[in-house]
């Protein structure tokens, strides 16, 4: 067994009610893995695990004393677990994710088999992995629901903490921070996607610990970054800029990177060496930012698009306008149109990860019509169907497939 490598340290936060002295990094396991099929352990090859086994070596050289994975993540846990045996970190922070069930049986098997997988006998930290719906809160905390399997586990020292990670509207997540059976939370929140800060808001007023999710990737396909985007960041790379933007906020804790390499990593470190700098790094960045989207977009547009927009259940044919329009302002503004297209395409087949329709149906199953009656609030209610047609013709024709199959 391979002892310990020296190790060099991130700042640390505290973790909100847990009192875990977390680090502002998390690596994430969500890209590391071989396959996004739980495969058996005679199929991974050993230039998989070899390069799983370097991003950890890298990573807890770098103080990435937080690691979390999750029971869908593929062959994740499988891998991880090897590789925690091999690389070792007493300072460790383990943590992975389960989705709830209607059956608490099946819940608790499959806590049990991610116990198995990472071959450990605790985890720091337990999440409800996607907390998206009202009936996911029900089944988790009802009597006798998810929740009480998690506390019997509790009860046997085998779990830390107990959190829970969503991709959920906004009142949903803070609905589950107030009922305070929750010790943390995962959640989107980034420079491009703010929505949720209510949400922040009460994770502090609760003292929950806040792990953001994907900055780099769901913030925005930063690892791939349009012209626009890194000329507007510019002297910063957009994912230090990102870091610095969501880590300069009191009521975040960590945030995950998740590494497919080693270096990886390089972007975020670079992002820490700046943090104490963020102050004066941040506002002309944000300001040249807003600016260009000002100017591509239209001030009124871009103080008012959010106004008078139906949710997607109540929109003909579910066309999820609020993430439609969005994703044209990121277009127009700058310039993120992969990100875009990955969205569009996403939007439809997602489920209750990324819910909603995209612009197909208009014309076809949805009239403009019918459109129209629900943007009756909207002060942008004649320029919105042509809007979505220009979108439709730009970021259409490229579904997309969630990879996580629950």
């Amino acid at each position: 067994m391979k002892a310990s490598l020296e190790q060099s340290s991130l700042p640390c936060r505290r973790f909100g009610r847990t009192g875990l002295s977390m680090p502002v990094l998390s690596l994430g396991g969500m890209r590391f893995q071989q396959s996004w099929t739980d495969l058996e352990a005679e199929v991974i090859t050993s230039e998989s695990q070899q390069l799983l086994k370097d991003i950890l070596e890298r990573a807890v050289a770098c103080g990435f004393h937080h690691v979390e994975t999750a029971r869908h993540y593929g062959s994740s846990e499988r891998q991880l677990g090897w590789a925690l045996r091999d690389v070792l970190d007493p300072q460790r922070l383990l943590q992975s994710k389960v989705p709830p069930r209607e059956d608490p049986k099946v819940f608790e098997a499959e806590l049990a088999l991610s116990f198995e997988r990472l071959g450990c006998e605790r985890l720091d930290l337990v999440a409800i992995h996607g907390l998206n719906l009202s009936e996911h809160l029900e089944q988790t905390l009802r009597p006798g629901g998810c929740m009480d399997v998690l506390r019997r586990w509790q009860g046997d020292g085998r779990i830390g903490h107990v959190g829970f990670s969503t991709h959920g509207p906004t009142d949903l997540i803070v609905q589950a921070i107030e009922t305070d059976a929750f010790d943390y939370v995962n959640l989107h929140w980034y420079f491009i996607y703010q929505d949720n800060d209510p949400a922040l808001d009460a994770a502090a007023r609760h003292d929950l610990g806040v792990f953001i999710i994907s900055p780099t990737d769901k913030g925005g396909h930063l690892h791939s970054p349009s012209s626009q985007l890194l000329e507007l960041c510019a002297p910063l790379h957009p994912i230090v800029f990102n870091d610095l933007f969501c880590l300069q906020d009191p009521r975040v804790h960590t945030i995950s990177v998740g590494a497919a390499r080693p270096s990886d990593l390089d972007r975020h470190l670079e992002a820490v060496d700046l943090l104490q700098s963020a102050a004066e790094l941040l506002p002309p960045v944000q300001q040249r930012l807003v600016d260009a989207a000002q100017l591509a977009l239209g001030e009124a547009w871009w103080t008012s698009w959010q106004r008078g927009l139906p949710p997607w259940q109540e929109s003909p044919g579910e066309i999820n306008l609020p993430i439609l329009l969005w994703l044209h302002n990121l277009v127009e503004a700058w310039g993120m149109e992969g990100y875009a297209k990955a969205r569009y395409g996403l939007l439809g087949s997602g489920s209750h990860w990324f819910p909603g329709a995209n612009a197909e149906a208009l014309d076809a199953d949805v009239s403009e019509t019918a459109l129209r009656e629900v943007l009756v609030n909207s002060p942008w209610c004649d320029q919105i169907p042509g809007l979505l047609r220009r979108l439709r013709n730009r970021l259409g024709g490229h579904p997309q497939q969630r990879l996580t199959s629950v």
